[in-house]
């Protein structure tokens, strides 16, 4: 999973579903899986996450050429999107949005959501 995608998906996040102190990484890796099992076998939803996918790309893109404005309309779009993967993924985003992304479990979460991006592209 690429860094930008990891940043979409924590900036859909308005209520962490867990604090720092709260983080159970187990209960993180079972609630990853679970996201993509609803998403991946939805094909809606999956859609969906492939179109969040492309835009994280293009948020990267914005933001290398400095263009804040057009990072923050793709932003804003996310967020919709985000909204549509289903309160699971809205959970896990807010989970991820206190995760430290150098613990062991981050790499463990990337290869989950590489899983869906693989899915993307068939």
């Amino acid at each position: 999973m690429n860094m930008t995608l990891m940043v979409a998906i924590l900036a859909i996040s308005t209520a962490p579903a867990y604090t720092q102190d709260q983080l159970n990484v187990a209960k993180l890796k079972a609630d990853a899986e679970n996201v993509f099992e609803i998403v991946g076998s939805d094909k809606h939803k999956l859609q969906t996450y492939c179109k969040f996918a492309v835009l994280s790309d293009q948020i990267d893109e914005a933001n290398e050429d400095g263009d804040t404005k057009k990072a923050e309309e793709l932003s804003q779009k996310i967020n919709e999107l985000g909204t549509n993967l289903g309160p699971e993924f809205v959970a896990l985003a807010g989970a991820l949005k206190n995760m430290d992304q150098n613990s062991q479990v981050g790499p463990e979460i990337g290869l989950i959501f590489n899983k869906l991006d693989a899915m993307c592209e068939d």
